[in-house]
């Protein structure tokens, strides 16, 4: 059964209004790591050491931090 576009959109909406803020901060420096870590780092605008950036932890967010998670510390804003 094919999923509409529309139907998507509703539930991209839904994940938005239910993902709750959260402040990400690069706390291990990604030299020496892989090379799909550090683009993970950039994608979520984590550049520099001890520098917070804020975030909506959506599904695809939470995803992104869970494979850095060794990088980065992470609190409810």
């Amino acid at each position: 059964m094919p999923v509409s576009t529309r139907h998507l959109q509703i539930v991209r909406a839904k994940e938005i209004e239910m993902a709750k803020p959260i402040q990400v901060k690069l706390v291990r420096s990604p030299i020496g790591r892989p090379e799909k870590h550090r683009k993970i780092l950039k994608a979520l605008g984590l550049t520099r050491l001890n520098r917070p950036v804020n975030l909506y932890g959506s599904p695809t967010i939470v995803g992104a931090i869970r494979k850095v998670i060794h990088l980065v510390e992470v609190t409810e804003v």
